[in-house]
């Protein structure tokens, strides 16, 4: 066993990796399972983990009869970089095939850890602009409102980047959010008034997409589904505050709107069913491959991204054509995206987590939330009523989209008979990372075969 020294090192390599997992939205069990993984690659036996939402502890116990080398970290910044999960996922795996040792290892994550991110700022945020312009396609919008809906998502993006760096809560910042697509929907709405009529509900929806789409609920389900549920609970309860930012963002929108004379045109309420299903699948693959290129996903996965989420698309409009729920039809078509992304994750050699979360991006609720809070807003008897069901609604859409995926997953990776030895909450499917450490044991098992 190598001396404090060198033990110190390792712990602290697994602490880096688990931090930069975590913060990219990976699972307690993915983090832990990987944690394990790579101490154990490194020599370290007996060690125990322990993964909170904002916090990591990892301890080795050299000895039965020496005391146990504890070190925590505090996962603090939590934004998405698809790029540095993708290049510490590869460094995981380098490091149990041996293609890499400890001091390199320590090397490249802090190459990682301090490298920025793969693309420009202005060039991410032209991508969110892109994704809403992509979902208010999928919707059915017309030019005017694929143009106003470009136009709010790159205001958007700029406001929360300014309020980031002051580092104002992720809450006010999806007010902020909600309440700027409002208002400039209906600004657009009236200034394009005397020359073409426009829905302003499609930009506002495509928006609320673009906002959700910050929102963690695939590793919240992860956690809650693997049975860490106090990390599944803190991540759910950030996923509803952010979801009331929304809500409160965009209802505050629509009385600022009237208060200074933009009241918009009696709207509808946003249709169920979309135009076509080959507008809407072309309208989520490029909303899909714009949601990957702004998190700074590598190039290879746009385009697949951008087929999976259009087939996603098609297939939930299908289902939901039979006269099945909104709910049924997200979750069979989050099923289909996590079946097929585990192999298409491992041909890209990315996490499957970056295939999955880019794909279902254009099946979130925004449609359903702008429903519901425009019926809330009714005087007619019996619309509040069903705007509560819209609103509840919206919340099984995106139960229905994490669980899909997550079974999709659980039936696609392969079931091996090392796997049933791993204990019972870490036995679901790897989102990012690894299972656990095999290699060496096969090597030694070769070593005595000759």
């Amino acid at each position: 066993m190598a001396d404090a020294r060198e033990l110190t090192q390792r712990l602290d390599l697994c602490l880096r990796v688990g931090e930069m997992l975590l913060a990219s939205g990976a699972g307690a069990a993915d983090v832990t399972a990987t944690m394990r993984a790579l101490a154990q690659a490194l020599g370290v036996r007996r060690t125990e983990v322990d993964v909170t939402f904002t916090q990591l502890a990892m301890s080795a116990q050299p000895e039965p009869d020496v005391p146990a080398i504890v070190q925590i970290r505090s996962v603090t910044q939590r934004e998405i970089d698809y790029d540095d999960l993708t290049r510490v996922d590869h460094l995981v795996r380098d490091v149990l095939a041996e293609r890499m040792g400890l001091r390199d290892a320590r090397a490249e994550i802090a190459r990682i850890a301090s490298s920025g991110h793969a693309r420009p700022r202005w060039a991410a945020t032209l991508g969110w602009g892109l994704m809403c312009a992509g979902i208010s396609l999928q919707l059915g919008g017309t030019p005017a409102v694929v143009t106003v809906a470009f136009v709010a998502a790159v205001v958007i993006a700029r406001l929360q980047h300014a309020m980031t760096k002051r580092r104002l809560p992720f809450f006010y910042q999806q007010v902020v959010g909600g309440a700027v697509a409002t208002l400039l929907a209906a600004a657009a709405t009236r200034a394009a008034e005397p020359v073409v009529t426009m829905d302003a509900s499609l930009v506002v929806s495509a928006n609320i997409v673009m906002l959700l789409a910050g929102i963690g609920f695939m590793g919240a389900i992860q956690d809650a589904m693997s049975g860490f549920y106090v990390t599944g609970g803190a991540r759910l309860l950030e996923a509803v505050l952010a979801t009331a930012g929304i809500i409160a963002g965009v209802s505050g929108g629509f009385s600022l709107a009237i208060a200074v004379g933009l009241d918009l045109p009696p709207l509808e309420p946003a249709r169920a069913d979309l135009v076509g299903v080959t507008v809407a699948a072309l309208g989520a693959a490029v909303a899909a491959a714009a949601f990957a290129f702004s998190s700074y996903a590598p190039w290879r996965t746009l385009a697949p991204v951008g087929l999976l989420a259009g087939g996603a698309a098609a297939i939930s409009e299908a289902v939901a054509r039979q006269d099945f729920g909104r709910p049924w039809a997200v979750g069979v078509a989050a099923f289909a995206v996590g079946l097929v992304s585990y192999t298409v994750a491992g041909r890209l050699r990315v996490p499957p987590l970056v295939v999955v979360v880019s794909a279902v991006v254009p099946l979130l609720p925004g449609l359903t939330i702008y429903r519901g809070l425009a019926l809330l807003g009714a005087n007619t008897d019996p619309a509040p009523a069903q705007g509560l069901l819209a609103m509840v609604t919206a919340a099984s859409v995106a139960t229905a989209l994490a669980a899909g995926v997550i079974l999709g997953e659980y039936v696609a990776q392969p079931v091996k008979r090392e796997a049933r030895r791993v204990e019972t909450r870490l036995a679901g499917p790897r989102l990012v990372g690894v299972t656990r450490y095999r290699r060496r044991r096969r090597r030694d098992r070769g070593q005595a075969e000759d």
